[in-house]
């Protein structure tokens, strides 16, 4: 599993590594054409809100991976032992079905219908439900990662289950 994680993580890193790339030279290209030129390109604007969208929702599912989303931990530091695990599997288990019902199932549905409808988009004439694919994309990448993080913390279920965290493994994923 931890194979699997570290391979999603680099890929997933070079992926925005290289969109991240392309809107800076989108970005520069626009300021270029603008200001040097006098005559700003038409389609860059569009580029430009297309990428943040797939960085944004490709982003999110690559920091929900490496625990680095928003978190509000007043719950889970004040629990201790068994009961914080209970929760940190309850908390996986319901970013895991948010991830498969809501992004994936509800972004291919979206998508599907944007296809049929053969929408397009204005300057770039690009069917705007390869733009909207991002969500079920970055859906299928959390929901992943939740279903590892559940496994893991399954995994390493340790003999005696008291509310001691001296007797816990560590959790490799957590932030302190």
């Amino acid at each position: 599993m931890d194979a699997l994680r570290r391979a999603m993580d680099k890929g997933l890193a070079w992926f925005l590594v290289g969109l991240m790339s392309l809107a800076l030279v989108n970005v520069l290209w626009q300021v270029f054409t603008r200001w040097a030129l006098n005559d700003p390109s038409a389609w860059t604007e569009e580029l430009a809100r297309y990428l943040l969208i797939w960085i944004g929702l490709i982003g999110a599912g690559y920091a929900a991976g490496k625990r680095l989303h928003l978190a509000i931990d007043l719950l889970p530091s004040a629990l201790s032992g068994r009961r914080r695990r209970i929760l940190a599997l309850a908390i996986d288990g319901l970013t895991l079905l948010f991830a498969v019902f809501a992004m994936v199932v509800g972004g291919i549905r979206l998508m599907s219908l944007t296809l049929l409808m053969d929408q397009t988009s204005a300057a770039l004439g690009v069917r705007l439900g390869y733009v909207y694919l991002a969500i079920p994309l970055s859906g299928a990448v959390i929901a992943l990662y939740s279903a590892m993080s559940i496994m893991d913390r399954l995994r390493n279920r340790t003999a005696s289950e008291d509310d001691s965290d001296a007797k816990r493994p560590p959790d490799r994923y957590a932030i302190d």
